[in-house]
C-alpha cells in the first residue's frame, strides 16, 4: 500500500511540473504576408498645369527703316495636357500633348537721341503655347524621372509703332502660328494611387523668319518654361503583386 501512495505521489510532482514549465513558455506570433499591389504608371491620364515662361526675341532690320532690339518678356501661362504611359518593368515610355494660354510681353522703346527711329517702340508677346511629346524615364516605385522632347507651337503677337508716320505715328502689326521643337524634363510623383503631382521643364526654339513689318528683316524667338502640373492617371490595370510583413 506505501509503494502505491509513493509511486501516485511521485506521477502527481511530474505531471505539476510540467504543466508549469508549459506555463513558462511566451508563445510568439507568426507574421503574415500582406499583399498590395505595386503602384504602375501605365494608363491614361489627364490634368492641368501653371508656369512661369521666358521669351527672348531677337529684331534686326536691314533696311534700317525699324530699329533693332532685343528684348525678354516673361509671364504667367496655364493650361491643361493629356498623354498615356506604357511601364515595362522600370522604363516608362509615353506620349504627351498640352495646350497653353500665355500672358508673355514685353514691350520697349527707341530713346536714343537723334536716331532715325527715335520714340519708334517694339512689343511682343506670345499669348498661346503647346507642344506634342514623348516621355521616356525611370520609375523608382511612385517616382518617375524623365526626359522629353518633340513639335513645339507657339503664337506670336508683334505689334510695331514708327512714330516718324503722320502727325501721330502708326502702328504695324503681326500674328502667326509656328512649329518648332521642344527638348525638356522632369519629376513626377504620385501621392495617391490616381493622383500625381509633377515639376517641368522645357525649351522652345523657333528659328528665324522674315518679312515681318519690311523686306528683308529678321525675328528670332525661343522660350524657357517652367510649370507645375497636377494629373489624374486612370488606370488601366492592377499591377504585380508585391507582400509586405
Amino acid at each position: 500500500m506505501k509503494k502505491f501512495l509513493l509511486a501516485g505521489a511521485a506521477l502527481a510532482a511530474l505531471a505539476s511540473g510540467a504543466q508549469a514549465a508549459d506555463l513558462g513558455v511566451q508563445r510568439v506570433a507568426v507574421p503574415s504576408a500582406i499583399l498590395v499591389p505595386a503602384f504602375s504608371w501605365t494608363g491614361f491620364y489627364a490634368g492641368a498645369h501653371i508656369g512661369w515662361g521666358s521669351a527672348r526675341s531677337s529684331y534686326r532690320d536691314n533696311t534700317g527703316t525699324f530699329f533693332n532690339s532685343s528684348l525678354t518678356s516673361n509671364g504667367v501661362f496655364g493650361g491643361v495636357q493629356v498623354g498615356y504611359n506604357w511601364q515595362i518593368n522600370q522604363f516608362v515610355l509615353g506620349v504627351e500633348g498640352d495646350v497653353s494660354a500665355g500672358g508673355l510681353s514685353k514691350r520697349t522703346t527707341d530713346t536714343t537721341v537723334g536716331s532715325l527711329t527715335f520714340g519708334d517702340s517694339y512689343r511682343t508677346s506670345v499669348p498661346f503655347l503647346g507642344s506634342l511629346r514623348v516621355r521616356a524615364g525611370l520609375a523608382a516605385d511612385r517616382a518617375l524621372f524623365y526626359v522629353t522632347g518633340g513639335l513645339g507651337v507657339a503664337t506670336f503677337s508683334d505689334k510695331y509703332f514708327d512714330a516718324s508716320v503722320g502727325p501721330t505715328g502708326t502702328t504695324f502689326s503681326s500674328s502667326s502660328t509656328r512649329v518648332g521643337y521642344t527638348v525638356g524634363g522632369g519629376i513626377e510623383y504620385a501621392f495617391t494611387q490616381n493622383w500625381t503631382a509633377k515639376v517641368e521643364y522645357l525649351y522652345y526654339g523657333f528659328g528665324d523668319r522674315s518679312n515681318i513689318f519690311t523686306a528683308n528683316d529678321r525675328f528670332s524667338q525661343n522660350i524657357h518654361t517652367v510649370k507645375l502640373g497636377v494629373n489624374y492617371l486612370f488606370s488601366t490595370g492592377p499591377g504585380a503583386v508585391v507582400a509586405r510583413y
